[in-house]
């Protein structure tokens, strides 16, 4: 099985040859594992995706130390269950090319909430007459338990909370891959509004960018071979004038070269 998060984007359309298609554009990944369990360690096999950015003030210390050791401050974190042991760690990205156009995924997702809602707009109740004696009683849901028992079952659909739940969609199929982008075009709608976190899952195997987030450090702080010039080829290459004015002992004082003078004059006077 493959998974991945993503952020929902505003619905629009695709044209095949002479079809139009509505999609919903989702911004699926980059993912980082920040933590692979396993059977020996915690009973049971799943890895946990970190999506998103986040200050880094914003994170309680616990988690930041968990988080650190995968290299990201993300928003959004959650777990996803594995059939068996993948050969993956800690670091290691996801990105929408684990996909391919025709999948077929369920997406999950959180709904839009509308508050407290009746039954006609909760359930689709037709409500009452509007005519024949009756009284404000258009969107009422009538009748809603028997005389006998004297109380009203449980799940009897009546007014209430909407929206706002877990929800899942299956059977959408992925229409087109933005691989630059990292955008799933998939077909339908999808729960939740704009710029709600998702989570796509669908058949087949998940590939994984095996590149640590360390490993692309190190290789950032590298500098090539061809690059690297020593000290000594700098002075090499420096002009030969410069060198002579760097090298150059400083003249001697006046009074030392006035002292020398006299005695070689003496030496060289004739004796009276």
């Amino acid at each position: 099985m493959k998974f991945i998060l993503g952020k929902k984007m505003q619905m629009t359309q695709v044209w095949e040859n002479d079809r139009v298609f509505a999609v919903t554009p989702v911004l699926a990944g980059p993912c980082v594992i920040a933590q692979v369990k396993t059977q020996k360690t915690d009973k049971y096999s799943a890895l946990q995706l970190a999506f998103g950015i986040r200050k880094e003030k914003n994170i309680k210390k616990p988690q930041l130390g968990h988080f650190k050791q995968a290299g990201v401050l993300p928003m959004h974190v959650r777990e996803f269950r594995t059939e068996n042991e993948l050969a993956v760690k800690v670091g290691d990205r996801i990105s929408a090319a684990t996909f391919a156009v025709g999948d077929v995924v369920a997406v999950t997702g959180t709904s839009k909430g509308c508050g407290f809602q009746g039954v006609v707009k909760r359930h689709g109740f037709k409500g009452g007459r509007k005519s024949h004696g009756n009284k404000d009683q258009l969107r009422m849901p009538g009748s809603v338990g028997p005389k006998g028992p004297a109380h009203i079952f449980k799940g009897m659909r009546m007014g209430g909370r909407m929206g706002n739940e877990r929800v899942t969609v299956q059977n959408l199929s992925i229409i087109s891959i933005d691989l630059e982008k990292n955008i799933l075009y998939i077909k339908g709608a999808v729960p939740g509004a704009t710029g709600g976190l998702l989570m796509i899952k669908g058949r087949g195997d998940l590939n994984v960018d095996t590149v640590s987030v360390q490993e692309e450090k190190n290789v950032a702080v590298e500098m090539p071979a061809e690059e690297i010039v020593s000290e000594t080829e700098i002075v090499s290459e420096a002009p030969a004038l410069e060198l002579e004015s760097v090298v150059a002992e400083p003249e001697a004082p006046v009074a030392e070269v006035i002292a020398e003078t006299t005695l070689e004059n003496k030496e060289e006077a004739p004796a009276a």
